[in-house]
């Protein structure tokens, strides 16, 4: 079988390796995420796969005693480059946390947050603010939902309902990338089923990296998976493949249950 084109990559890692002060928390980490698909994190906890997300789109440089070296080409490009602005690579790559985050406004006002932020300086309409609002809130299957309740705060959802909000709020900016952070952990199975069946239909649109403990969400919520084990990336295959005929015996410990 053919290696995949490096076009077929939306994340491109080589080589990079972090360090929290002195503690060094990635060594050496090269993958390649192919595009349009859903790729998950998986390892015990303190391997590394939160910080690897992080890296992606820059959000561990919030804090200063932060350094890497390698490189994070997305979509072609080293997000690590100085002269990569920052807003830039937030507008690709979208984050969602473990805990939904949505921001204490409106409904209506989290959609537009990211899209008025991205939009400054250029006019926008009313209706164009408004179909902005409409179809990110389609996309994630709460339109119907909320429609009669716009200007009523984010806050009052359901977590389930939080959670799809804070997807959506992304969406008007267009990313190429979602990171995904545990995004079901706050939820109950209910919450947890609805959220991974979004995240199902966002794929091919987006390329999704997710983070989860849970073995059976990654086994049915992902087309690719990722084992990391301290700071290192172990393997990395097809879902299927690493769950059922894991080439590394670290994996198979792992999945089987004797560590993590």
């Amino acid at each position: 079988m053919n290696s995949p084109a490096r076009d077929d990559y939306a994340v491109h890692t080589v080589m990079l390796n972090l360090w929290y002060g002195t503690f060094q928390a990635l060594f050496d980490i090269n993958l390649d995420v192919k595009k349009g698909i859903i790729t998950s994190l998986i390892g015990p906890s303190g391997c590394g796969k939160s910080t690897y997300l992080r890296s992606v789109n820059r959000i561990n440089e919030r804090l200063g005693y932060v350094r890497t070296e390698g490189t994070i080409e997305v979509l072609g490009k080293n997000i690590l480059d100085a002269n990569v602005e920052i807003l830039q690579v937030r507008k690709q790559i979208g984050m969602v946390f473990q805990r939904p985050n949505p921001l204490p406004l409106s409904i209506r006002d989290n959609i537009l947050f990211g899209h008025n932020i991205h939009m400054r300086g250029q006019k926008s309409s009313k209706f164009d603010r408004e179909d902005v609002v409409e179809s990110a809130l389609r996309r994630v299957l709460l339109w119907d939902k909320v429609k009669d309740r716009l200007q009523r705060k984010a806050t009052e959802l359901s977590l389930e309902e939080q959670q799809k909000l804070c997807i959506a709020r992304l969406l008007p900016v267009k990313p190429a990338v979602l990171l995904m952070d545990e995004p079901c952990s706050a939820l109950d199975p209910k919450g947890t089923e609805a959220v991974e069946e979004l995240i199902w239909e966002l794929r091919g649109d987006f390329t999704i990296l997710i983070v989860t403990h849970n073995m059976a969400q990654a086994r049915r919520a992902s087309e690719e998976c990722i084992f990391m084990l301290m700071g290192k990336v172990i393997e990395h295959g097809a879902t299927e493949e690493v769950f059922l005929t894991p080439r590394q015996s670290e994996t198979a410990d792992y999945i089987e249950g004797r560590y993590g």
